[in-house]
């Protein structure tokens, strides 16, 4: 609860319009998440303004909005209607200078105005859970207040103590740190007389460099406890033990290490003859306690004998009665997302730990999944279902490479998600798990897809339903994947992680640039499907990844490609293959282009197939073959009408001497032979019929001769859907599986979706007046004082400067007009007209934003070229976010 009063005391805060409520629920933040009765904070954050959607909140019933000083006097100035909406509500309205400051001092107010004794927890894994426990069993005793879920920096602990009451007794808060220096700063702002501490491990590691340097963080928790306070310290870690010289607190230990400051002589183990998991006390310490057989059935691994032990200590020095405190921990549940054992489809159980992920806590939990797996009655197989871990510094590399030897030792099956994670599939490789067992997906879809595939192949030689374990960091969205898996997906919002309707609006990412593409992997998945539907299943499906998949980034987009439906790839050079190859992708790749005859031996090392047009080349790949004792399958190119690499249609006779060539040369396998249209998506298709025609002409030709290859393809995206004949007995679409229309005369069927977005942020606004020049050239002159928005994007990104540019891009949902010339890593908008442009808004290159959408084949036909042109020329310095 937050009164008024106590909030206007706290701010000094200014009261432009009073409400009828004076007591409010609690804070929020988000104007998605607001209940009914909520203050709400708007907040300026790395990727928005909480300022914008202050109207919004008040609309869904918050009674107050606390707003900030700077954001009131421009809107007076430039948009005083949404003044008048905010206060035409009735609701509160508090100005403040500084909204996160506003926060602070309301908790520190209100923590010393009603003294709840405060617990702090701390630590690199399990601290959440470790103060609910703790929580839990305070409860026991007197009121007891917790912080919010994982609430636990400079911004998430005051907004949850917002929910604070005069009659709490306690106060148990989580405590986090991203970045040196937090964890002092939150024991200022809360002053705790207790303290927790964990576990030291490899989190955030990309600001804090070594474990080291992250205990020294934690262990500013004991150093600011006061004299009569009390540390309690994980004995079993032997960086956390160290921080009992760093206090001046009493210190007391949990966990199994020997000694006398240990006041609770209790053994927590994993239950090894309990088929459902959990864990059970161990008493031989003290034999004549009556709780030696006690159970903890919903908590799975080692890691919950930390917490139990840590919330029994807190019990013993706030003197609660051991026998309550192991009641109520008897009886604890984990939250979502952390070690919860789950019932899912087809007979499957999950355990689901896909909340966030550290290198240890991982690992971990493979050991648990193998735990768990052997104490059934009957060998049950396990799947590990393992994303990207990350902020892990230089570490990384090393820590993803050893989770890999860790799942090959604990797990039957793999399954990995994202670019780092594919390290992982590598390691548990070399560490003895067989390939089949290994998939390697960047989409949940795929993952889930993948589980349910090696769930039946275990079910060949196991009755048991397999046991699967899913993990990543927060970024990576693993409850997605558990929420395919589930039984009852209806489910979901009680038992997963990331649930609420703020949160399904949310892609987690954190791009290497203010500059980036967004991959929809599941729309290319999708797209994959609907074009084998229409081609049916007797017709190969051969996906493009010319040009880096048309700007989509290859490697992924092959993988997902793969699990979709594509049973081969088409690249146009041999160097566009290698890192597919190299990355462990097997299916038939077709090089389209020419292939030098000094390259001629990576082609045959890679097994990749080849594009034949001229017998110098095919003599050069079949010594090539020769040489390595190998082969490589061929396929001839015939030109029908597109005047590019091909042995000319007319020449008939000439095509089926090359083929007999081809077929007698050694080392070459002749699979296949093709062509490709020039106008199949135009809506006069007469040109296309002839060079349909010619293609004919040469296979009756070869026919006649028994020379025709088991494999004859031709069409395109736009050929397969407007030319049903040209399908053959494979398909090479292209352009229709990221969902872009082949043209405006051949549009895509209903169901295909775009699968990129281009977006940056505004730089700088700054307001020019009337006369002055704009870039490079001052091609451009201000006619009028003009509001200039400067993104960091141009042409070195792919954002052409000339002969045309964009023209246009959106930004607060509205369209701005590009003035002056694209640099080669900025450009300039007017955004004159649109309220409120601010440094760190979200700008639209390519996608939709609000109620508009600036299309890729919108963006074409202002530069005068098409679609596969404006994705492929988004060059690789671009970051791209799936």
């Amino acid at each position: 609860m937050i009164p008024l009063d106590d909030l206007i005391h706290a701010t000094n805060a200014e009261v432009l319009q009073a409400g009828a409520q004076t007591i409010f629920e609690g804070f929020a933040h988000d104007s998605r998440a607001v209940a009914p009765g909520d203050c709400f904070v708007a907040v300026h954050g790395m990727h928005g303004d909480g300022h914008d959607f202050a109207a919004d909140a008040l609309e869904r019933g918050a009674a107050a909005a606390l707003l900030e000083r700077n954001w009131l006097d421009t809107l007076r100035q430039t948009r005083p209607e949404v003044l008048t909406d905010l206060t035409a509500t009735g609701a509160t309205v508090l100005i403040v200078p500084d909204t996160r400051l506003a926060l602070r001092q309301y908790a520190q107010h209100i923590l010393a105005r009603w003294r709840p004794e405060v617990i702090a927890v701390t630590g690199a894994t399990g601290k959440t859970t470790c103060k609910e426990a703790i929580a839990d069993v305070l409860s026991l005793q007197a009121p007891t207040f917790r912080s919010w879920r994982n609430y636990n920096d400079a911004l998430g602990l005051p907004l949850s103590l917002g929910r604070l009451e005069p009659s709490h007794r306690y106060a148990v808060l989580e405590m986090g740190a991203d970045h040196p220096g937090e964890i002092r700063e939150l024991c200022a702002l809360t002053r705790p007389r207790i303290g927790v501490v964990t576990n030291v491990g490899a989190s955030h590691l990309q600001y804090f460099g070594t474990v080291v340097r992250l205990a020294e963080e934690l262990a500013e928790l004991p150093a600011a406890l006061p004299a009569d306070g009390l540390a309690i310290l994980n004995a079993d870690d032997p960086q956390v033990r160290a921080m009992s010289s760093r206090t001046a607190a009493k210190t007391l230990f949990f966990g199994d290490e020997t000694t006398a400051e240990r006041p609770v002589h209790l053994r927590v183990r994993p239950l090894a003859s309990h088929g459902g998991g959990g864990l059970l006390l161990d008493a031989t310490e003290e034999p004549d306690s009556d709780t030696a057989n006690l159970v903890f059935p919903h908590l799975h691994g080692d890691a919950w004998a930390t917490i139990v032990l840590a919330a029994l200590t807190v019990a013993h020095a706030l003197s609660i009665p051991r026998e309550q405190a192991l009641a109520t921990l008897s009886q604890l549940q984990p939250l979502p997302g952390r070690m919860r054992l789950l019932a899912g489809t087809q007979q499957l159980r999950i355990l689901d730990d896909s909340h966030n992920a550290t290198p240890e806590s991982a690992a971990a939990g493979l050991v648990t999944l193998a735990a768990l797996a052997h104490q059934q009655n009957e060998p049950v197989p396990t799947i590990a279902v393992l994303g990207d871990i990350l902020r892990l510094g230089a570490s990384e590399q090393q820590a993803h490479d050893q989770l890999g030897i860790t799942a090959a030792q604990h797990a039957d099956y793999l399954v990995t998600q994202g670019l780092r994670a594919e390290r992982i599939a590598a390691s548990a490789l070399k560490g003895g798990m067989d390939a089949s067992h290994i998939t390697i997906a960047h989409a949940s879809k795929d993952c889930a897809t993948a589980v349910l595939a090696f769930a039946r192949h275990a079910s060949e030689s196991s009755a048991a339903a397999p046991l699967v374990y899913i993990k990543g960091s927060e970024e990576m969205r693993m409850e997605q994947v558990t929420a395919l898996l589930l039984a009852d997906p209806r489910r979901a919002e009680d038992v997963l992680d990331r649930q609420t309707q703020a949160w399904r609006r949310v892609v987690v990412m954190r791009p290497d640039r203010p500059t980036w593409l967004e991959i929809d992997l599941s729309a290319i998945g999708r797209n994959t499907q609907l074009f084998k539907q229409i081609v049916g299943p007797d017709v190969r499906l051969l996906v493009s990844l010319k040009a880096d998949a048309y700007g989509h980034g290859a490697l992924r987009v092959a993988r997902t490609v793969v699990r979709n439906g594509a049973e081969w790839l088409g690249v146009a050079t041999v160097s566009e293959a290698e890192p597919l190859r190299r990355a462990g992708i097997d299916v038939p790749i077709l090089v389209f282009g020419y292939i030098a005859p000094w390259q001629a031996r990576e082609a045959v090392r890679m097994n990749l197939r080849a594009t034949l047009f001229a017998p110098d080349l095919a003599r050069a790949l079949s010594q090539a073959a020769t040489d390595l004792n190998g082969q490589i399958p061929v396929h001839v190119k015939v030109d029908t009408g597109m005047a590019r690499l091909g042995l000319r249609a007319e020449d008939v006779e000439g095509i089926v001497r090359f083929c007999e060539e081809v077929r007698s040369l050694p080392g070459l396998i002749f699979e296949g032979i093709f062509t490709h249209f020039a106008t199949a998506d135009a809506a006069d298709q007469t040109y296309a019929m002839r060079q349909y025609d010619r293609f004919e002409r040469v296979l009756a030709a070869l026919d006649a001769r028994g020379l025709r290859p088991p494999i004859v393809h031709a069409a395109n995206s736009a050929a397969a859907l407007t030319l049903p004949q040209s399908r053959y007995g494979m398909v090479r679409p292209g352009i229709a599986i990221y969902g872009l229309s082949p043209s405006d005369e051949v549009p895509l069927p209903e169901g295909f979706h775009p699968a990129l977005a281009f977006k940056t942020q505004v730089a700088q606004v700054k307001d020019i007046p009337a006369g002055e020049g704009v870039s490079y050239g001052a091609t451009y002159i201000t006619t009028a004082p003009t509001r200039i928005a400067v993104l960091p994007v141009g042409y070195a990104d792919g954002f052409r400067r000339a002969p045309a540019n964009w023209g246009e891009v959106l930004v607060r949902g509205a369209r701005a007009p590009l003035v002056g010339r694209v640099c080669m890593d900025q450009c300039m908008i007017d955004v004159t007209h649109i309220p409120g442009v601010r440094q760190g808004d979200e700008v639209v290159l390519i996608g939709r934003q609000g109620e508009d959408e600036l299309t890729a084949d919108e963006v074409a036909r202002k530069l005068g070229t098409i679609a596969y042109e404006v994705t492929s020329e988004l060059l690789a310095r671009v970051p791209r976010i799936s």
